[in-house]
């Protein structure tokens, strides 16, 4: 996986101490996915300096193709405050949102996005179609990619290594 030359990056040494605090929630969170065989990506909702929503994939698990990390913490995030709209709000989450996790994004009014890799095949913020930046949408969310990119980039590729390593044994098996 390589990021875009158009991420606007963070090095860890800049970034503010809160969004590498809520980055390493939203590691561990991708953590517990990869334990349950779902691609490792986690997300939580920040508001006010309190986590509202917790998220991490679970489109297999739970037999819900929109069970993607940052729709389950919105999801949850929504409930907690009682309104789909989270104005102030910030959403961290490991890799680039995709198509439909940036459109719920913009839907809820999320104020900001920290993310930490860019995916190159179906980002939707930077890598592909930047959603967050088309002039027609009623709604503008700030974003940050590059939080903790080193760490979350590094679990994505250890899952799909072992994935591959995994579908390689079960072929010499056969």
């Amino acid at each position: 996986m390589t990021e875009p030359d158009t991420v606007p990056t963070t090095s860890d040494a800049s970034a503010p101490d809160s969004d590498i605090h809520w980055m390493q929630l939203a590691l561990e969170l991708a953590d517990h996915a990869a334990e349950i065989g779902e691609v490792p990506v986690g997300a939580v909702v920040v508001k006010d300096g309190h986590v509202i929503g917790r998220g991490y994939n679970q489109p297999i698990s739970s037999t819900d193709p929109t069970g993607h990390a940052e729709i389950v913490a919105l999801r949850q995030a929504s409930q907690q405050q009682s309104n789909y709209r989270l104005p102030g709000a910030t959403l961290y989450v490991t890799v680039e949102p995709c198509a439909m996790c940036a459109g719920a994004i913009v839907h809820a009014r999320v104020e900001r996005v920290v993310f930490g890799t860019a995916e190159p095949k179906a980002g939707a913020v930077c890598s592909h179609l930047q959603l967050f930046d088309q002039a027609q949408l009623n709604h503008r969310v700030t974003w940050q990619g590059g939080v903790m990119a080193a760490e979350a980039k590094a679990k994505i590729q250890s899952f799909f290594a072992r994935r591959r390593e995994e579908k390689k044994r079960l072929k010499q098996a056969d």
